[in-house]
């Protein structure tokens, strides 16, 4: 994302964990970090309890962190954008910003402060309905904390708008100089563990390892030459584009490894008849899951315990994994089924060990160059790490940014591509709770996690429940233009009137078989974050 490409080009934090105690006020948006990240979460609670930092919560739901914050900003779903800029027109009105930090390292900033012009607390009310007071309240306080570091997650990125989201986020922090220092920085905490690594090292459709285009001709070029291979010059297809096209037919088989889509992807329906209209469909994961049913091949792989490698976690830090027990049966590791696939289709590939694989990617990756595995027997490194001799890199973007200047984007607020109307009134958001991970093929198969997490439900309003005539309990059906499921109701004070909750780990109450299928045109993120529903007392 322009200047802050490093970052957010590869969703990595610019500053560590650790340093969010560091921080005089922090900013959570799109995170519900007790319950999704909860080791992380005790920074973030230490730093306000123990250290006096300002906490600012973005959050539509009444999460566990609205307890400990000092403003909570209860936003209508799908309205980011028009806050945060609301939050940059009281700093700009204010004259709180940082001058000397944009006239020094950043660019397009007269542009942007056009665009906020209108972005007033009364308008921003209007449209969010967050009260205009409030917005004025943590503008201030993140203005002028010293050290306010913005935390965000997939309920920034999972809206059509989500790459403008995380634009207005970056420019917000620019804005304040509030990046390249500790305490500070703009911080992504991925979905799932490796996440990050699989990023880095070219596990995404357009780009190569440390996010070289593939379409670049000089940024392919030493990949050819390490290889010996031609590779393509465009992209590959995103999962959306991947699902549209088996369901048409252009596609016509698809292996799918440690990936659940029919639970996890949007309108599961269509994933469904996507997956069955393929002539080929491999699975290469350690249980069977929803997926694998329509699979012509299964291959069985290690679990995370029973196998050697690298994981490369949320603040950039690659880190050991090493075998604690053997797997069961003919289970192998995925390198090694993966080698020998390759190999039997002619790539003569001949690595040996995790660790052969790893020495390859330091070679071939510019920020892993200076990590071995020596070096991280004991404690990971924070990439960039260029040469054996560097410490790595706690924060990031320090004296400058990987573009030269820092470019500030103006962005628009935009409605959600499905709003609520007569027919269907409520706000659908999605996410996860802390009793399920995931698509729930690994913890649903724990009895005490099951026990305090048994079903699926729905939570919802009690001005909302009291006049369908739901009560606490009440089993209940939730549709969409899509779909139906039926669900428990769990009437709360959690969500806002006209928003409703579901959590997506219940294969037999799959809420992506009501979720949409519009995506963010840049990064294809599907907007899990918001659809239209109804709601009616089961028969």
């Amino acid at each position: 994302m322009a200047g802050l490409a490093i970052a957010f080009g590869s969703g990595a934090m610019t500053n560590s964990i650790a340093d969010l105690e560091e921080s005089k006020c922090i900013l959570v948006t799109g995170s519900n970090t007790t319950e999704n990240h909860p080791v992380i979460s005790t920074f973030i609670k230490r730093a306000v309890t123990q250290r006096g930092a300002k906490l600012i919560l973005a959050d539509p739901r009444r999460i566990d962190l609205a307890r400990f914050a000092t403003v909570w900003l209860r936003q209508k779903p799908g309205t980011d954008i028009a806050w945060i800029n609301g939050l940059m027109n009281v700093i700009v009105t204010e004259n709180l910003h940082d001058q000397a930090f944009i006239d020094e390292r950043t660019e397009n900033f007269d542009a942007l402060k056009e665009v906020l012009k209108k972005y007033t607390p009364d308008y921003v009310e209007r449209v969010t309905g967050i009260p205009a007071e409030d917005l004025k309240k943590a503008a201030r306080l993140y203005a002028t904390s010293g050290a306010s570091a913005i935390v965000y997650a997939m309920g920034i990125t999972q809206h059509i708008n989500g790459t403008d989201n995380v634009k207005s986020l970056a420019n917000l922090a620019m804005l304040t100089g509030n990046i390249g220092r500790p305490g500070t920085g703009v911080n992504p905490f991925r979905g799932q563990n490796n996440v990050q690594g699989a990023c880095d090292v070219g596990c995404l459709p357009g780009t190569l390892p440390a996010y070289k285009k593939v379409t670049e001709d000089a940024e392919r070029k030493p990949f050819e030459d390490a290889w010996g291979v031609k590779l393509l010059n465009k992209p590959g297809l995103t999962i959306p584009k991947i699902m549209d096209a088996a369901a048409q037919g252009a596609l016509k088989a698809l292996y799918v490894m440690g990936e659940n889509p029919l639970m996890s992807d949007p309108d599961i329906d269509h994933v469904r008849e996507a997956l069955k209209n393929l002539d080929l469909l491999v699975v290469q994961d350690i249980f069977m899951n929803e997926t694998a049913q329509y699979a012509h091949v299964i291959l069985p792989s290690t679990a995370w315990a029973e196998k050697e490698g690298t994981f490369t976690n949320t603040e950039r830090r690659v880190q050991r994994v090493r075998k604690a027990i053997e797997g069961p049966g003919e289970v192998r590791d995925d390198w090694h089924i993966i080698t020998d696939i390759a190999s039997r289709m002619g790539a003569a590939w001949s690595y040996r060990s995790a660790a052969e694989v790893f020495e390859e990617i330091a070679r071939v990756t510019p920020s892993y160059a200076g990590i071995t595995y020596d070096r991280i027997e004991w404690e990971g490194i924070q990439w960039p790490c260029p040469t054996p001799e560097h410490p790595g890199t706690p924060i990031l973007h320090a004296h400058a940014f990987t573009r030269g200047k820092g470019l500030f984007s103006p962005c628009e607020h935009v409605d959600a591509a499905e709003l609520p109307d007569k027919e269907y009134p409520f706000i659908l958001t999605t996410g996860r709770i802390l009793y399920q991970y995931h698509t729930a093929t690994m913890s649903r198969r724990s009895k005490a996690l099951v026990s305090r997490s048994p079903g699926a439900f729905v939570e919802i309003n009690p001005g909302d429940a009291g006049r369908l005539g739901i009560a606490d309990g009440d089993r209940v059906r939730v549709t969409s233009r899509r779909g139906s499921i039926e669900v428990s109701a769990q009437v709360s004070e959690r969500c806002d009137e006209g928003v409703v909750f579901i959590p997506f780990h219940y294969s037999e109450a799959a809420v992506n078989r009501l979720t949409i299928r519009a995506v963010d045109p840049v990064a294809n993120i599907p907007e899990f974050k918001v659809c239209a529903v109804r709601i009616d007392k089961a028969a």
